[in-house]
């Protein structure tokens, strides 16, 4: 069990959606943030760091959005549907414009690491999303 879920169980009031489905889309949120940020820094490191600009951006730009959902995510009180899903939305388009910039860098492992990790958090905030209708 994560902290995440163990975080969630600990709330002491209702939850209109599946705790574990926030829980699983939080360590996805994390997951991707920590990926992006790392493929930011590895790319800042290439000799062809000036072909990498926009790479650079779309990580560090997917990283701040998925830090913003996990936290929105993470709190209950004063619950506001609206925000979550807007917040699920754009962490969505950042996950899936950051994986498409860094798949087309397949010679960085990086990149290949990356696009994976932006992909799976993109189908676990899409997923959360149509839970939420």
């Amino acid at each position: 069990m994560t902290y995440a879920q163990q975080m969630i169980d600990t709330y002491p009031k209702s939850i209109t959606m599946d705790r574990t489905l926030i829980a699983d889309t939080i360590d996805s949120l994390m997951t991707c943030s920590q990926a992006c940020t790392a493929c930011a820094d590895a790319c800042l490191s290439e000799d062809t760091v000036a072909e990498l600009v926009r790479c650079i951006r779309t990580n560090l730009d997917c990283a701040d959005q998925c830090d913003i959902t996990a936290r929105i995510l993470s709190r209950h009180t004063g619950y506001d549907s609206n925000l979550t899903r807007s917040a699920l939305e754009a962490c969505a388009q950042a996950c899936a414009s950051c994986a498409h910039e860094c798949e087309r860098h397949t010679h960085h492992h990086h990149c290949q690491v990356c696009a994976e990790a932006c992909r799976h958090c993109e189908q676990a905030c899409r997923q959360l999303l149509s839970a939420m209708s």
